[in-house]
């Protein structure tokens, strides 16, 4: 007897064949059957009018922490992911010196947005080892997630405090790569790490990995080709302004001592800078050239990232900003109603330094979202253009006289430059190459700032009845067997007999995403940005029902997936 019968279905099996009506059977956490079924079944489950598809996998989270308070990973799973990668960007929460935990803890407030309160109260950091950490969550996560190993934990490990502001010397260096390889023959999926200069720690230095040479870089990517079914991730500047020469150099070295697949976050694409496009991609294909493989995530939706003048954000890192942005706030409001600071800031946030980031700088852009003072009553939902056009000033001055009346805290929402036509062409262009990949989401990361979580429901509702920029059954096949492969994952990301029964089930004709909200739900009361979905209807992993009528229920039969047992090396060509 069958686990559970799905009856009636449209599938898109992930291999991007179009769709056609099967019923789905599951055992023992396996999908047992798929085509005419039969066979009596413990659950059956009539999905006549529904879509089933693999679960989605998402490459490019931040759940180390949350997954402590929030198994479900409800922000994704409720979306239909059922598979994830954590650990990447060169941060994880392991391995951890007792000395170290609550500077980690600090720097991930800082660079990836987690509330202090809620690593404070919600995680045990009751570990030392990758292997304790990975046991921790063994057996309560409701969906499959992957660590990689970070960089900055490595190297903190190793060299304590010293591991800011130094290179490692070679026994140091030995010292990382024996730490590696624990972490990996423990079920390290890879090794991740960052050399972009807008990771900085909570005490506003560079991260730990930022002061590492090439030669460490390389000695702990080439740690990864003793382990089965590893890969390597990477953050860079190039996403923000174009890769330089040595950058590029740094790609394929890492991909050809390693001899695994590099993926690096991620790819910005803008019709009105053409130019940073093209010279990211060309990073790919020198990778190629020299035998080695590299890819680029990018995201298939446009996602929403609020800003403020009173916490962290990508403002902080316009050039000369952080001098004033950093100061305590009173001090900061003061420099802010300085009209030569706003001249310096204005013109420095303008300049060719800025890269990506002067895409900010649009002041006129904005828009005003949740509002403090009486002097503002009124403001929310309108752009500063106009705003700045009633009152007969510059949009710049205009936006800073409005924060200044909240005391910094106004919730502005910058509108995308790059939303055009274009643009899109571009991107359709794009996730057609083979070294490019769908992904992204940042999810457990910048809880308060941006809401990447749901972008496999926003882009499968632009694909069914938006732009329609790809077919749907290549749609999901973009979100669930290509990223699955990239990672070497063992019979996941298709609906076949023999494979992991993770499925969703989905109703094409309302498929999507509800708007985000702030909801104070986390650990110590700290808030986050939090979209539903619509039209899920069902998820599954290992062929239990983790979402039902698009609720979370709460069920955790998700694996802790670890390198070699759960996957497979994805070949890399030996040279060129």
């Amino acid at each position: 007897m069958l686990d559970v019968l799905i009856t009636g279905a449209t599938l898109l099996d992930g291999s991007g064949r179009p769709g056609r009506r099967a019923d789905v059977g599951v055992r023992d956490g396996r999908i047992a059957v798929v085509g005419d079924v039969e066979e009596p079944a413990a659950e059956t489950i009539d999905a006549d009018g529904l879509v089933v598809t693999p679960g989605f996998v998402d490459p490019h989270t931040h759940y180390d922490a949350q997954l402590f308070w929030d198994p479900t990973a409800a922000a994704s799973s409720l979306h239909g992911v059922t598979t994830v990668m954590a650990g990447n960007c060169g941060f994880t929460l392991a391995p951890l010196a007792e000395r170290d935990a609550d500077y980690t803890r600090q720097m991930m407030a800082k660079v990836e947005g987690m509330p202090l309160p809620a690593l404070e109260r919600g995680v045990p950091w009751n570990w030392s080892s990758f292997a304790e950490y990975l046991g921790r969550l063994e057996g309560q996560v409701g969906i499959n997630v992957g660590f990689l190993v970070g960089h900055c934990a490595v190297r903190r490990n190793v060299m304590g405090a010293d591991a800011v502001g130094n290179e490692a010397t070679d026994d140091q260096v030995a010292a990382m790569v024996g730490l590696l390889h624990e972490c990996l023959e423990a079920g390290g999926m890879g090794f991740s790490t960052t050399l972009s200069f807008t990771h900085s720690d909570g005490d506003g230095e560079p991260v730990a990995s930022r002061w590492a040479s090439r030669d460490e870089v390389l000695a702990l990517c080439a740690t990864t080709r003793d382990h089965e079914g590893t890969t390597l991730e990477y953050v860079t500047d190039g996403c923000l302004r174009g890769f330089r020469p040595d950058e590029v150099e740094l790609m394929a070295a890492m991909t050809l001592a390693a001899r695994r697949t590099l993926n690096w976050n991620v790819l910005t694409v803008d019709a009105h800078e053409p130019e940073r496009y093209r010279s990211q991609l060309a990073a790919n294909e020198h990778a190629a050239a020299a035998g080695g493989r590299s890819i680029a995530l990018t995201m298939p939706v446009l996602v929403e990232m609020n800003m403020s003048f009173k916490n962290y954000c990508a403002l902080f890192m316009l050039p000369d900003w952080a001098a004033v942005m950093n100061l305590p706030i009173p001090e900061r409001m003061e420099k802010l109603r300085d009209p030569q600071v706003r001249q310096h800031l204005n013109e420095r946030g303008r300049s060719r330094d800025a890269g990506v980031f002067a895409r900010l700088t649009s002041w006129g852009r904005y828009k005003i979202g949740d509002t403090y003072s009486a002097a503002n009553e009124g403001l929310k939902g309108q752009a500063v253009a106009d705003i700045a056009r009633a009152r007969g000033q510059d949009p710049f001055d205009t936006l800073l006289d409005v924060v200044l009346e909240d005391d910094l805290a106004t919730v502005l929402w910058p509108l995308p430059t790059d939303d055009d036509g274009g643009s899109w062409e571009l991107r359709r262009e794009a996730w057609a190459r083979d070294d490019v990949l769908l992904g992204g989401s940042d999810a457990g990361a910048h809880l308060d700032r941006m809401c990447g979580a749901p972008y496999t429901t926003q882009f499968l509702a632009d694909c069914l009845r938006g732009r329609q920029l790809v077919p749907v059954e290549r749609a999901v096949q973009l979100i669930t067997s290509l990223p699955a492969a990239m990672f070497g994952l063992r019979d996941r990301g298709r609906v076949q007999e023999g494979y992991h029964a993770d499925l969703v089930l989905l109703d094409a004709s309302t498929v999507g995403a509800r708007d985000a909200s702030l909801v104070e739900d986390l650990p110590g009361g700290s808030g986050r940005l939090f979209a539903g979905s619509v039209g899920i209807e069902r998820v599954l992993v290992n062929g239990r029902s983790i979402v039902v009528d698009g609720k979370a229920k709460g069920d955790t039969p998700g694996s802790v997936l670890r390198s070699g047992r759960d996957t497979a090396t994805v070949p890399v060509p030996a040279g060129p």
